[in-house]
């Protein structure tokens, strides 16, 4: 970032990774997984997670190898050198980066309604409210990074007690009827339900952009990488557990866009779903916060590189003109998808970039030190989870594959327009 005294330490790292994960993946999409997996989405979850276990094992060796503010896009940078491959890959991870904002922006819409009284003018509330947070977080980390880790800490603090809390009571009084394998879909609905929950934890990179405000990145960027997906991990499973074994997955498709605050009606009233309406509101929030300072990062670095735009690299305030540009670029994507057709987008994307930056890693892997065994299971079990998504959808007439063809396109001439105008601008001095 601009300006930083070091403010990013194990705790701070791990809470930014959990705030980023636990938003919009648990609070909006468990609904929308729940279409697909019906009660198994646990399964799902863990799935999910040891994906994000094995890719968080390749990733903080190579950012222990290789701190920086700009994350995976500096590990491309090392495993395959500047170029236009790399740049493509830099500006799909910016996309899909904005892509994950924009989901998280629309669940806080969703939340934020459930305490207006049902009118026809809902749906403009809900624009409003995820446009209106976006805005004011861009503001909150104008101020750098270490108002970013202090408002982490706090709401990561909040929102993991609740649903803590919420878990415990859920698996005190669950119906084992309800999660039964007798209800379960064919398995291969399973797998295909992590084109959704993938994205539940893919915001664990988010600790990958905080390498240069810490103070001993080697040491602690790894540990706190898995320590964030593995508590993650643990409470996707507690929660899914409460929430399928209180109530019918009917009932939970019918409010996906509020699905976790539905789970708590059965348990603790009315108060309940005002308790975890009020913790999503909080929680969506703390998860752009932090991800809008990782984009932040990622756009410094891509204009630094010759990527982006050099002036998104410029200082404005204690951060970057990129975190104005990527805001806007946020509202803008909210408005034009839904939350399963992001999420799918999300999911590919990132996933896409994981596999080709795991892959590159093995290039370099005698420079980490790194398990060549671990990193290549990274690599196959991230393209095997891609796989599965886009065959999930591909089916039908779902838009998601010709957005992520245009997601690639849009890069690869955005990287090859930048070249250009560079070796222009670089003949020109030299004339």
């Amino acid at each position: 970032m601009h300006t930083s005294n070091k403010p990013i330490g194990f705790w701070s790292a791990v809470s930014m990774g959990i705030g980023a994960m636990v938003g919009a993946g648990i609070f909006a999409l468990l609904g929308e997984a729940s279409a697909i997996s019906g009660s198994a989405v646990y399964i799902s979850f863990i799935i999910g997670g040891i994906i994000a276990l094995f890719s968080g094992y390749s990733l903080g060796k190579l950012g222990a190898r290789y701190p920086s503010s700009g994350g995976i896009i500096e590990y491309l940078s090392q495993s395959y050198g500047v170029g236009v491959f790399t740049g493509t890959m830099g500006v799909m991870l910016y996309f899909s980066a904005i892509v994950s904002l924009s989901l998280i922006a629309k669940a806080f819409g969703n939340y934020a309604v459930t305490f207006l009284p049902v009118t026809d003018k809902i749906k403009i509330w809900q624009t409003v409210f995820s446009s209106g947070i976006i805005i004011l977080l861009v503001f909150i980390n104008l101020e750098g990074a270490k108002d970013v880790a202090l408002l982490e800490r706090v709401t990561v603090g909040i929102k993991f007690a609740v649903l803590a809390g919420l878990s415990i009571a859920g698996i005190t009084f669950l119906n084992p009827e309800l999660l039964s394998p007798s209800h379960y879909p064919p398995v291969h609905d399973i797998f295909f339900s992590l084109a959704i929950t993938f994205f539940a934890f893919e915001g664990f990179r988010v600790i990958t952009n905080t390498a240069e405000d810490m103070p001993n990145p080697s040491h602690t960027l790894p540990r706190a990488i898995m320590a964030a997906i593995l508590l993650v991990m643990l409470l996707y499973v507690a929660i899914a557990f409460a929430v399928f074994g209180n109530l019918p997955v009917e009932k939970i498709i019918a409010a996906k866009d509020f699905a976790l605050a539905e789970a708590a009606l059965p348990i603790f009233g009315q108060f309940g779903f005002s308790v975890v309406a009020i913790t999503a509101v909080i929680a969506t929030a703390s998860s752009i916060n932090a991800n809008l300072y990782a984009v932040t990062n990622v756009t410094y670095q891509l204009a630094k590189d010759g990527e982006l735009p050099s002036a998104l690299g410029k200082p404005i305030a204690h951060s970057r003109e990129g975190l104005l540009v990527s805001g806007l670029l946020t509202i803008v994507l909210s408005l034009l998808f839904d939350l399963s057709e992001i999420a799918a987008i999300g999911s590919i994307s990132i996933l896409f970039v994981h596999t080709v930056t795991h892959i590159g890693h093995l290039k370099i892997i005698s420079e980490t030190g790194a398990s060549r065994i671990l990193v290549l299971f990274a690599a196959m079990l991230s393209f095997s989870a891609m796989a599965l998504a886009m065959s999930y959808v591909s089916k039908g007439s779902n838009p998601v594959l010709y957005v992520l063809c245009g997601f690639i396109l849009l890069a690869l001439m955005t990287e090859v327009s930048l070249r250009k105008i560079s070796e222009k601008e670089i003949k020109t001095r030299t004339l």
